[in-house]
């Protein structure tokens, strides 16, 4: 079974050019992978949720490095802390989760890591998906859902607040099934904290930017 960050990842691959068509930079993809370490803690029952606080249940490593990494910082706080907050402490470390998940989807023979040149002179990364059917299944799945009134298991509701978050949706939906089926997504979206916070964050963030602008 691929983890959240895995299957956010595959989602936001250009199949073509093995590039991703949103940028690890970008505060949608940067958040997304965040909050989907913190969900991936929650269904290994190190850490636990409300409506707006992370709770550490058990700070025993689980053998994954950024999921170790992520849970030694939970639990050296003093106090529990607010979903909001580990979610900006995490972003920091977006490009270590970035590069985690690219080498676990290559050693999984999902991806294959390619080194070009641009003009002969400077280095570039690509990584092409070898085997496209993890893809599919993830983008089946999801199509599924939101075109049923299925309830959806608890990681299908994380996964569809992560999806909606980086706006994902609109590609693996037809414009008329995205635009009959928006009510659905948010209701959806709605139901995860981790999510909800993913969301709000990214709406701070790019609020944040635009006021910046217009300095």
């Amino acid at each position: 079974m691929l983890s959240f960050a895995e299957e956010i990842y595959l989602l936001a691959l250009d199949e073509t050019t093995g590039r991703p068509m949103i940028s690890p930079r970008d505060i949608e993809m940067q958040s997304a992978l965040v909050g989907a370490i913190l969900a991936e803690l929650t269904f290994l029952h190190r850490i636990d949720t409300d409506i707006d606080k992370v709770y550490l249940l058990d700070a025993a490593p689980v053998g994954n490095p950024v999921l170790d990494h992520a849970l030694f910082l939970i639990s050296g706080s003093t106090e529990s802390q607010l979903i909001s907050f580990w979610m900006n402490a995490l972003r920091a470390d977006s490009q270590l989760i970035e590069n985690h998940v690219l080498q676990e989807l290559v050693d999984k023979k999902i991806l294959q890591q390619v080194d070009k040149k641009i003009l002969w002179v400077f280095p570039t990364r690509q990584y092409p998906i070898i085997d496209g059917r993890e893809l599919q299944n993830i983008e089946m799945r999801l199509r599924n859902l939101i075109l049923s009134d299925e309830i959806p298991e608890p990681r299908e509701t994380v996964l569809v607040s992560l999806v909606d978050a980086c706006g994902f949706f609109q590609d693996i939906l037809s414009p008329r099934e995205y635009h009959r089926s928006q009510e659905r997504i948010a209701r959806l979206a709605r139901m995860d904290a981790i999510g909800r916070s993913v969301a709000n964050l990214i709406g701070v963030i790019n609020k944040a930017c635009i006021m910046m602008m217009h300095i």
